[in-house]
């Protein structure tokens, strides 16, 4: 698995393991001083004695590339933030499809249904449940008699 950081403080990682090795030190501590493994670290004398500096150079990150840009993730972030009823939807609740649907309306890109969730965590957002509250519900009526009268009806300790 590819560790955390962008391919170029990897590389930095890896010249600074180069060069702490040329200075002498042992691959055991090297990798504790830079807190990786000293199997990697054995990996990476390797590939520098085979290919010198083009050996240990950062590489692409693998995967699929993003369907959106940088740009365009920042703009449906913005989109996101307007709610759901500012891009034409009833009610203020995102969904997956919801999300899917502007993402294909506003920016012209079509993410499948089940793919949204991991874009939408990829720009820090997590799932959150609605809390259900009728309609009628009257907040002032209920901060009055939480204040008045369940102090009255409340059991009281016994002395």
């Amino acid at each position: 698995m590819r560790p955390g950081g962008s391919p170029e403080s990897l590389q930095r990682r890896r010249t600074e393991a180069i060069r702490l090795l040329h200075e002498g030190h042992r691959p055991v501590e090297v990798a504790h001083r830079l807190g990786v493994d000293r199997r990697s670290v054995r990996r990476w004398k390797a590939a520098f004695r085979r290919s010198g500096a083009s050996g240990i150079r950062a590489r692409p990150v693998p995967g699929r590339p993003w369907k959106l840009s940088a740009k365009a993730r920042y703009r449906l972030e913005k989109m996101l933030l307007k709610g759901a009823q500012a891009a034409g939807f009833p009610t203020d609740l995102w969904t997956c499809e919801r999300v899917g649907r502007m993402i294909h309306r506003r920016l012209g890109v079509v993410y499948h249904v089940d793919h949204i969730g991991r874009l939408l965590r990829s720009l820090g957002w997590t799932p959150q449940r609605p809390q259900r509250r009728a309609i009628e519900r009257d907040e002032e009526g209920i901060r009055r008699w939480t204040k008045a009268d369940w102090p009255r009806t409340k059991k009281k300790p016994t002395a």
